[in-house]
C-alpha cells in the first residue's frame, strides 16, 4: 500500500475508485489526501456512515458513531418513525458544532434501509437489526458496494451465513462483526497466552449456555414461536418492513417494545432471533474459536447429555478440545471438577480454559481475570487484570480497514463461524440428541433431518 503517494484525489473519487478497483482484484491505494496532517483524518475526509436499526443496542452506536474522528454518521434508519426522528434528532445534537462550522452537513431519516444503500455518499453501513435482518442486510449492503459492520449473531441460519461470507468476498467489501469482546486488550491478551501454549495443551473449555424465559411457554434452551396475540400496531411502525424476510407475526410489544424498557426483546421467538447465540454465546464462541485456533473452522461433534458421556452438552474439535455448555458457573465445579473451589467464576462473554499447566478465565462483566496456579498469571505479565469492556478499538479497527483494504479483527468468516458455534449446539438441544458435523463442508454427516435445519425459507419478497 503506497499510504504516501503524491496522487491526490477528493474523497469521494478515492472511495468510488477503491470500490471498482477491488471487485476485479486490484491492490487498493489510499492516497496522503485521505488522512489530515500527522495521519489524522481530516474532517473533510471522513467515512460517511449509515446506520441501520435504532433500538438499544443501535443507541449504542449512534453514540460512537456520531461526531467520531474516522467517520460521520450520516443518515439513521428505522421502519419505526419515533426511533427514526429520535435519532436524528440527537446526531444532531452531538453534531451541532460540527454542522455550525460547515464540516457536517447533518443527518437524515430513512424508513427503508434499501433506500440508505442506495445513496452513492454513503461509504459504510452498520447493521444493527434483529437478528433475521442480519444476513440479507449485509448481502444488499455489500452488492450495494458498502463496506459493512454487522452485529451478532451474522445469521439465523447456517446456509445464510455462507452465503453472506461469499457475497461480502465476491464485492471485496470491509466487513467486521460486532463481537466486540475480542477487542479488550485484557481478553486479547488472555486468548493469545492461551492459543500459544500458556495453559499448556488446553483440555477443556467451559462456557455459559442458559435457559431462556419464552412468553406463555416456560423456559428453554433454544427459541420458540409462542402465539402471542396480535395489537395494534403504534403509529408510525412499518410492522410489515420490520418483520421482513421473517415468516410472518402479527405485532405484539413483546417483540418491539417502544420505548424500550430492555434488550433485544425479540430473541424468544425463532422467527427473529437466536436466544443464547444473540444475547451471549456468540461473544463466547468468538473469543474461544480464537483461543483454541479454530476461529475459522468449528467443532466436529456435539454430543448431548443423554447419551451419558458427559453431564453437559459438548462440542468437541479435531484437535481435542472440549467445549462444555453449563447453565452456571458452579456446575464447572460440581459436575466437571475442573477447578479448585475457591477459584472465582464471574461474568459472561468468554470462557474458562484448563490446560496441562492450569486454568485462565476470559469472561468479561464478573471482575478480573482469575487463573491458577499463580505463575501463570505472572507468566502473562498484564497490564491490568481488569477486563474494561469500553476499552476496545473495534470500529476504530474497522475504519481503519476499510482505509488500508486490511482485514479486520472480526472478519466476515470469524463471523459466520462463531454464529455457526451456536446454531449447532441449538440444533442438538432442538433434536434432542448429538450431532456430528463437518466443518469444512458445513454439513451434518449421515443426518438428514440435521441438515434440514441448515437454511429457511425468506418471506417474499425479501430474496438475496
Amino acid at each position: 500500500m503506497h499510504r504516501h503517494s503524491r496522487v491526490t484525489l477528493t474523497r469521494r473519487t478515492f472511495l468510488k475508485l477503491s470500490a471498482a478497483a477491488s471487485l476485479v482484484g486490484l491492490p487498493c491505494i489510499v492516497p496522503a489526501s485521505v488522512y489530515g496532517r500527522n495521519g489524522r483524518v481530516a474532517p473533510s475526509e471522513r467515512i460517511n456512515v449509515g446506520l441501520i436499526g435504532l433500538g438499544a443496542m443501535g443507541n449504542g452506536h449512534l453514540r460512537i458513531l456520531a461526531g467520531g474522528r474516522q467517520a460521520q454518521l450520516v443518515a439513521v434508519c428505522d421502519p419505526d418513525r419515533q426511533r427514526r426522528d429520535y435519532g436524528v434528532h440527537h446526531v444532531n445534537e452531538i453534531c451541532a458544532a460540527q454542522r455550525s462550522a460547515g464540516t457536517f452537513r447533518g443527518c437524515s431519516g430513512i424508513s427503508d434501509y434499501r433506500q440508505l444503500l442506495a445513496q452513492s455518499e454513503i461509504d459504510a453501513a452498520v447493521i444493527v437489526t434483529p437478528d433475521h435482518w442480519h444476513a440479507l442486510q449485509a448481502i444488499h449492503a455489500a452488492q450495494a458496494g458498502k463496506h459493512v459492520y454487522c452485529e451478532k449473531p451474522v445469521s439465523l441460519t447456517i446456509r445464510e451465513g455462507r452465503e453472506m461470507v461469499e457475497t461480502v468476498r465476491r464485492y471485496a467489501r470491509v466487513f467486521q462483526t460486532g463481537t466486540q469482546y475480542r477487542s479488550i486488550p485484557t481478553i486479547r491478551q488472555v486468548c493469545q497466552f492461551v492459543r500459544d501454549g500458556g495453559v499448556g495443551k488446553v483440555k477443556s473449555v467451559f462456557t455459559i449456555w442458559m435457559k431462556m424465559s419464552v412468553p406463555k411457554m416456560g423456559n428453554s434452551y433454544v427459541p420458540l414461536d409462542p402465539a402471542l396475540p396480535a395489537e395494534t400496531t403504534p403509529e408510525g411502525l412499518d410492522w410489515d418492513l420490520w418483520v421482513g424476510p421473517a415468516s410472518w407475526r402479527p405485532y405484539n410489544s413483546a417483540y418491539h417494545r417502544n420505548p424500550i424498557p430492555g434488550v433485544v426483546p425479540w430473541t424468544f421467538c425463532n422467527a427473529f432471533g437466536a436466544g443464547a447465540v444473540t444475547n451471549y454465546h456468540s461473544h463466547a464462541a468468538d473469543v474461544i474459536q480464537y483461543a483454541i485456533g479454530m476461529e475459522t473452522s468449528g467443532p466436529v461433534e456435539i454430543i448431548h447429555p443423554g447419551s451419558g458421556q458427559f453431564p453437559t452438552l459438548t462440542c468437541r474439535y479435531a484437535n481435542g478440545v472440549l467445549l462444555h455448555h453449563v447453565e452456571h458457573w458452579g456446575q464447572v465445579k460440581e459436575l466437571y471438577k475442573a477447578v479448585p473451589d475457591q477459584a472465582r467464576l464471574e461474568g459472561l462473554f468468554g470462557g474458562l480454559f484448563v490446560g496441562e499447566r492450569g486454568w485462565l478465565t476470559s469472561m468479561s462483566g464478573g471482575g478480573p481475570v482469575e487463573g491458577g496456579p499463580e505463575e501463570i498469571l505472572r507468566e502473562m505479565r498484564l497490564c491490568t487484570r481488569q477486563v474494561n469492556i469500553g476499552a476496545n478499538n473495534h470500529h476504530a479497527n474497522w475504519f481503519e480497514c476499510i482505509r488500508s483494504c486490511g482485514q479486520p479483527s472480526a472478519h466476515e468468516e470469524i463471523g459466520h463461524r462463531s454464529a455457526s458455534l451456536g446454531h449447532v449446539v441449538a440444533m442438538a438441544y432442538q433434536l434432542g440428541r448429538g450431532l456430528r458435523w463437518d466443518p469444512a463442508k458445513e454439513v451434518f454427516i449421515g443426518d438428514e433431518e440435521a441438515n434440514r435445519l441448515l437454511s429457511r425459507a425468506r418471506r417474499e419478497p425479501w430474496q438475496a
